[in-house]
Formats: C-alpha cells, sequence, structure tokens
C-alpha cells in the first residue's frame, strides 16, 4: 500500500476546511504537514489557526511546521518553503489550496474583490508552485495538485461570476501547463474538484445551515488528494479529477459516509462540471416558476416586513448604523431611514435625498433574508443580492437583521 509516511507536504489555505482536512489525512500516514495561511488569531466566527490546526495535525500522527503565508507575498513564501526544507529535510508535495471568491457578476464585483480574487487563486498558486519546484526536483515522487476545477468554456459557467471563474480557471491553467513543463523532471500537476457542495465552517458561515444539509463533508476531497498524490508522480500528470469519479474507480462505493446529513440525495451541486448544468437548470427554472406564482402574496408581505422593521427603529438602534438605505425589490422601490429624525420606511425614493446603499432583489429573497433564512453574504455571493454605494453601509444592516431575529418579527 501506498504512504506517505515521512514526506513533506506543503499545504496552503490549511488552517481550516478542505486544506486542513488533506492535511489530517496524510497526518495518519505519519507525514510532516506544512500549514501555510494568514490566521493566527481566531476569527470572530470562524474557528481554526495555524496552530490549532498544528495541534490536531500532531494529534492524529503527523509532525507539522505552521507557517504564516499569505500566499501573495513573495517574501512569505519563499521564507516558508526554506524554513520546511530545513525543518524537514526537503519538500515532496505541494498542494495549492487556498482561494478567494465572489459569486458576482461583473458591475456589483468591486476592483478590490476582483484584485483578491486574482491575486490569491492566479498569482499566489504561481507564485507557490514557482518557488516549490527546486524542492521537488529533488524527491523520489513530487506531486503538485491545485484544488480547481476541469477547464470548460461553456458560457453557462461565465455569465453570473466571470471574475471568479476567471480566477479559478487561472489555477487550472498552470496546472495544464505546468504539467507539460515539468513532466521531463517526473513532477505530477493535477487538480481535484468536488461534484458536489463541500461543508467548511467559511461556508456554514455565509450560507447557513440548511445549505450545509445539501453538502458533503470534506473528507472526501481529502480522500481524493491522498488518492492522487500517493500515485506514481510519472505515471499521473495532467489530469483534471473530481472527487467522486475518482474514488469510484478506486473502488468506493459508500459515498453516504460524506454526507453531512445521512441518506441525503439531493445534493448541492459545485460549479463548473459540465454534467451538472442540466440539473443546475433545472432548479433554476423550477424556482423562476415558483416565484411568479407567488408575486401577488409577495407584494403584501414585503409591506409586513417593513411594517416590522419600523417597530424596531428604536434611537439606539439608528446611532448604531446612521444610514439610508433603498430597496430595489423586482422594480418596486422601498426605501429605509435609519438616519433622520425617528428613521421612517416607505415605498419610493427616500424623503431625505439620495440613499447610501442600494439593494436589488428578489421580494422572496427579500423576506428570506429580513426572516433570518437568508444570509446577506449568502445572498449576495450567491448572486441573489446586488449591492450599489458603500459596502461597509450594507454590512451595518446586519444589526437590524439580527434584531428582527431575536424579535421574530
Amino acid at each position: 500500500m501506498p504512504s506517505l509516511a515521512g514526506k513533506t507536504i506543503f499545504i496552503t489555505g490549511a488552517s481550516r476546511g478542505i486544506g486542513k482536512q488533506i492535511a489530517l489525512r496524510c497526518a495518519k500516514d505519519k507525514a510532516n504537514i506544512v500549514v501555510a495561511a494568514k490566521t493566527t488569531e481566531p476569527h470572530p466566527k470562524l474557528p481554526g489557526t495555524i496552530y490549532t490546526a498544528a495541534e490536531e495535525i500532531e494529534k492524529a500522527g503527523g509532525k507539522c511546521l505552521p507557517c504564516v503565508v499569505d500566499v501573495r507575498d513573495e517574501e512569505q513564501v519563499i521564507k516558508a518553503f526554506e524554513q520546511a526544507a530545513q525543518k524537514f529535510g526537503g519538500i515532496d508535495i505541494l498542494i495549492n489550496n487556498a482561494s478567494a471568491i465572489s459569486l458576482t457578476d461583473t458591475t456589483s464585483t468591486p476592483m478590490k474583490r476582483y484584485d483578491l480574487m486574482h491575486s490569491v487563486n492566479a498569482r499566489g498558486t504561481f507564485l507557490c508552485s514557482k518557488v516549490a519546484i527546486p524542492y521537488l526536483k529533488k524527491s523520489s515522487n513530487p506531486h503538485i495538485l491545485m484544488n480547481s476545477p476541469p477547464l470548460s468554456l461553456n458560457p453557462f459557467w461565465f455569465k453570473r461570476h466571470v471574475a471568479y471563474t476567471v480566477a479559478k480557471y487561472n489555477m487550472s491553467l498552470y496546472a495544464l501547463g505546468l504539467a507539460a513543463e515539468l513532466r521531463e523532471f517526473g513532477i505530477a500537476v493535477n487538480t481535484i474538484w468536488p461534484k458536489t457542495a463541500i461543508d467548511t465552517d467559511a461556508i456554514n458561515l455565509i450560507a447557513g445551515e440548511d445549505y450545509r444539509k445539501k453538502c458533503r463533508r470534506p473528507e472526501i476531497m481529502a480522500d481524493a488528494a491522498y488518492a492522487i498524490i500517493t500515485q506514481d508522480s510519472r505515471a499521473c500528470t495532467g489530469n483534471f479529477f473530481v472527487d467522486e469519479v475518482l474514488l469510484r474507480q478506486q473502488g468506493v462505493t459508500d459515498f453516504d459516509q460524506y454526507s453531512v446529513v445521512s441518506g441525503t440525495t439531493d445534493f448541492m451541486l459545485d460549479f463548473f462540471l459540465d454534467e451538472n448544468i442540466p440539473q443546475l437548470q433545472q432548479k433554476k427554472s423550477l424556482q423562476s416558476k415558483q416565484k411568479s406564482e407567488t408575486t401577488t402574496s409577495e407584494s403584501s408581505n414585503v409591506e409586513q416586513v417593513f411594517n416590522n422593521i419600523k417597530t424596531l427603529l428604536t434611537p439606539e438602534l439608528l446611532k448604531k448604523i446612521n444610514s439610508v438605505y433603498a430597496f430595489d425589490l423586482q422594480g418596486d422601490l422601498w426605501y429605509l431611514d435609519m438616519k433622520n429624525d425617528n428613521g421612517s420606511v416607505g415605498q419610493g425614493e427616500p424623503p431625505s435625498g439620495k440613499a447610501q446603499c442600494t439593494f436589488k432583489m428578489s421580494k422572496a429573497d427579500f423576506q428570506s433574508m429580513f426572516a433570518g433564512k437568508l444570509k446577506p453574504t449568502a445572498a449576495f455571493m450567491g448572486g441573489k443580492l446586488k449591492i450599489q454605494g458603500d459596502l461597509q453601509t450594507a454590512l451595518k444592516l446586519e444589526k437590524l437583521l439580527n434584531q428582527m431575529v431575536k424579535s421574530k418579527l
């Protein structure tokens, strides 16, 4: 049986999620793991730092070197590889897992977010791979593995979030090119991508509990990654692997073990797999039909939501938020003034003048958001919510949403 015992694996973005799970799987073989990530202090809502990940890895049987690394910073990346080679005697495997995401259309994508996605996904992957190559050339079975999708030029994957799609595809393009470039040195370069959405703390924070119930656990990606990096690097390179397909080829038959909720069959399908398109289109068509059938009742429900909001406009809350909002709900305009006088709500434009921030979304999603069923971040990243104006002002509105959920209005 293949083993990673004594091998050194450098994993970016491994303080939590899929990256950490891959690290834990490798640790079972008593491998050396380099956790390269930025998180040194606990996030208010996301568990895990490079140090807590290191503790888990060592408890699982591996040795670990936690490194503070922003994959966009060349000096930090070079230093981390030097420290890893010095501590463990070399580097055998690089896993480019770090990634940034924003599922927004062109006009809704701030350039700061665009730069982040392309700096982390594209530049970070290229930089880490570049720095790793001299070390990998000395390994007996060297691998580079990207957490990125198979390449497809189907416009379906571009039309809703072209900036993210291109940023993510850059990782796969580097895999394609590096596989050809490094073949003569016996360095394997492949990609791995999930068939379904994967349950991580970050996704749970963004999308909520209902979403994660239709996901698979990150262990499926860890097992798939392990199956790739334990193969002969000279015989396995230039592939775009999908976790379920690969594991079936490896003889795995029990996939319920990876379900967040046992027995689930209606999984949330992941992006970029052409075979998923018919189901995704069918689901979107069904959602559109359901929305059109409930338009009349939605209008009255929207008015009720704003009436409920009005009861919460206390001086204390107005002082905290101190902003004017506009809502474009399928062409119906509403405003929420939490800045002037005692606050006010109503249809049309804000009486006090231009809103600092405008939310554009469907009436159904508006109701779900103010009922606590749809998180604003999930709506924004999923393309259900478009924001015009100041994003910091938009984030303040979460205080009101939390107040509504607590009050059960």
